[in-house]
């Protein structure tokens, strides 16, 4: 099993501990770009692949640990693009 559906597959379990470093690993794997926007984007962070589509997300903090509507909303688009099944 690859890197890239050990954590497809640990992001479709919907784990409490999904860290943001695993989700930029994951969507770096898939093709995105990790983009800030400014510098004074703060924790706001847009990953963008080759086909313009972009995902938006805050960079959790004090923690690594990202709240749960974020994993469900990276898994929302990453079926919409057609990138996993469920």
């Amino acid at each position: 099993m690859s890197r890239k559906e050990k954590l497809l597959s640990r992001l479709l379990s919907r784990p409490k501990d999904f860290t943001y470093n695993e989700i930029k690993a994951l969507l770096i794997l898939l093709g995105y770009k990790e983009d800030n926007v400014g510098k004074t984007s703060g924790s706001a962070v847009r990953f963008i692949n080759d086909k313009n589509h972009i995902i938006r997300i805050h960079k959790p903090h004090p923690d690594n640990i990202v709240k749960s509507y974020i994993i469900k909303m990276v898994i929302e688009e990453l079926l919409k693009e057609g990138f996993i099944n469920e």
